[in-house]
């Protein structure tokens, strides 16, 4: 799947939004992947999650862990191509934690499967849970890598889609944001 044939489903199925909104990261832009909205409908997340998992299939993965909630649905679907064991963290307390009697065992080969990166706040936080457990990541895949390049963690990174999204801190908005109310339609 190429990117353009990505951001066409993002933006046919209204999960591209344009306004003003207030990322997980806390700062602010002119748009907002909402994933949820592209990922209700199964045929998309077959097509998202096969340009996914082709993209990841060479680096030898034996699971795919995603960081609930956003990477949940795509997570699940790219293990189901790749024919992977499939296992998610959660948060508790206001961190994510692996629960529900997963175990992550001593070099398992591990793939980190999320929806939109900007920061990567949410993924570095899943890596190190893999490293704490023995695990070992061979690589992340996301659908949306809004980070502008900004985001290294040591291990391949494939998105499906690159995008150069301005972001702005809250105290640093632009003239045109100013005077338009910020909602926060994404994951607290």
């Amino acid at each position: 799947m190429t990117q353009d044939e990505a951001l066409q489903i993002f933006e046919q199925t209204g999960a591209l939004l344009k306004g003003h909104f207030v990322l997980r990261s806390g700062l602010h832009s002119r748009e907002f992947f909402q994933c949820a909205l592209a990922l209700q409908q199964m045929p998309i997340v077959e097509r998202l999650g096969e340009g996914l998992a082709a993209s990841l299939k060479s680096l030898g993965a034996t699971t795919v862990l995603a960081p609930a909630m956003g990477g949940l649905v795509i997570g699940q679907e790219v293990a189901r191509q790749l024919g992977l064991r499939f296992i998610f963290v959660e948060k508790e307390e206001g961190k994510l934690v692996l629960r529900r009697g997963f175990k992550i065992q001593q070099d398992e080969r591990i793939l980190v499967v999320e929806d939109v990166v900007t920061k990567g706040g949410r993924v570095a936080e899943t890596l190190e849970i893999v490293r704490q457990h023995g695990g070992d990541v061979k690589g992340i895949g996301v659908l949306v890598d809004r980070s502008n390049g900004s985001v290294e963690f040591g291990v391949p990174f494939c998105p499906l889609i690159r995008m150069k999204v301005e972001t702005f801190q809250p105290d640093e908005l632009p003239d045109d944001l100013k005077d338009v109310e910020a909602v926060k339609p994404g994951s607290k």
